[in-house]
């Protein structure tokens, strides 16, 4: 099979040319776009969506597939005397085992 698309990744109206890569907030599962939208917010948006297409079991059926998001246990955080839940996804990405650096262009 071939690798996921930017369009399974980052939505139906995601492009890219060489210097850009344009997503649509409208596109991003559960993000309500505005013009305010945090930098923090935007990427818990880009990892929702992603994770639609980047599972387990998509990676089961393509071999090309090198990322894979899933769901890890909540927990409780306290930060300066303040609980905050803290929701955790794991990113896992897999590629030939050729050395130990960190490459975003080996994926």
């Amino acid at each position: 099979m071939a690798e996921p698309t930017l369009v399974q990744i980052f939505g139906a109206n995601a492009t890219q040319d060489a210097t850009t890569l344009t997503i649509h907030k409208a596109d991003l599962t559960g993000l309500t776009p505005s013009s305010t939208n945090t930098a923090e917010s935007l990427l818990a948006g880009i990892v929702v969506f992603c994770q639609t297409t980047l599972t387990s079991a998509n990676q089961l059926l393509n071999t090309d597939q090198s990322i894979t998001i899933t769901d890890s246990n909540d927990n409780i955080t306290t930060r300066s005397s303040v609980a905050y839940r803290r929701k955790t996804k794991i990113i896992a990405f897999d590629k030939l085992d050729t050395g130990t650096a960190f490459d975003p262009d080996d994926y």
